[in-house]
């Protein structure tokens, strides 16, 4: 029983993996519209200093946009920011510390980003881990579960009421989630959801990418609820070429390269659709979505239950020391 249980979230994993790509083998990565310009809005995109984060950064500080890199790399986070100044971008850009692995990180960075008295009209969850070895948050908590979602609950949480001032009921604010397909293996226990009595790395990681999803519909559930003008979206970005695959196993990371070269979006291919989400006309007002490949598709049948995502939140809330209201 603790092999089946071990092996399946492998299978699971790998055959949604197998999909994707063929899915990517037969259409390329939408093309990006013309964006409108987004001068005098601000942005946080966490992770941003790499990968599918830094050209997220990179592209709405081109259209003018003040961002925020957040990271747990100063040096990397300075780096990425010296080279989008390099390239002449309209909007300012700047690195603020962020460890989504502790939670008193994630008070302190809101605390200082407050303290700047700046608005704010967009926050990309971007950031991520996958497949790490079994471990714990500073605060205990499974390495998945804890930074790729709880870690942006609590940060989400703390910047709604920047994120509420700063919209309009006909420029909403957004929140931009990224999570993937791997979400559709995800398997949500209420009992045990740091894997406590049977852990996988892969079950870990898609049933973070699951909570993920959750948690965006619900969060806009609320938002509709009491007419606040801010939205709430998840993106899957497909299979990208990044540094989140360092993870794999040896032979997996042999036969990743060859693949990867052939049917694996870019950083930027992968970046594309949560800045549609972040900046798009179209999308003003709209939330509570899933979006793949730069249009609105269905996700998992378990994230359109409302029971599951209250309790989830319940959960969440009682994890980070939040009040549930």
């Amino acid at each position: 029983m603790w092999l089946l249980s071990f092996i399946l979230p492998i299978l699971r994993l790998y055959l949604v993996g197998v999909k994707v790509l063929l899915y990517q083998l037969f259409n390329k990565s939408f093309t990006l519209p013309v964006l409108p310009k987004q001068n005098g809005r601000v942005a946080i995109v966490t992770g941003g200093a790499r990968g599918m984060g830094y050209e997220t950064a990179r592209h709405l500080a081109s259209l003018g946009m003040h961002v925020v890199i957040a990271g747990n790399s100063e040096e990397e986070g300075l780096q990425a920011v010296k080279k989008i100044h390099e390239e002449g971008s309209e909007g300012k850009v700047e690195f603020l510390i962020l460890d989504l692995c502790s939670l008193k990180s994630v008070r302190q960075f809101v605390q200082r980003f407050k303290a700047r008295a700046l608005p704010l009209h967009v926050l990309v969850n971007n950031a991520g881990i996958m497949l790490v070895p079994e471990g714990k948050t500073e605060d205990g908590f499974e390495l998945h579960f804890g930074l790729n979602y709880l870690g942006h609950f609590l940060l989400t949480n703390l910047l709604l009421d920047k994120l509420k001032r700063s919209g309009r009921h006909d420029a909403c604010s957004r929140v931009v989630t990224m999570s993937s397909a791997t979400h559709h293996v995800g398997r949500l226990n209420m009992e045990d959801l740091q894997g406590r009595s049977c852990y996988s790395a892969h079950g870990a990681y898609s049933q973070s990418k699951l909570a993920l999803v959750l948690f965006t519909y619900h969060l806009q559930e609320r938002l509709t609820a009491a007419g606040i003008p801010v939205t709430s979206n998840a993106v899957d970005p497909g299979m990208v070429d990044t540094d989140l695959y360092n993870n794999l196993c040896i032979p997996a990371q042999a036969a990743k390269k060859p693949v990867a070269k052939m049917l694996f979006w870019t950083p930027a291919e992968g970046a594309s659709t949560a800045i549609l989400a972040a900046t798009a006309s179209q999308l003003e007002g709209v939330g509570g979505c899933y979006f793949y490949n730069g249009e609105r598709t269905e996700s998992a049948d378990i994230t359109y239950d409302h029971n599951v995502r209250a309790e989830l939140w319940k959960q969440s809330c009682a994890l980070v020391g939040l009040q549930e209201a």
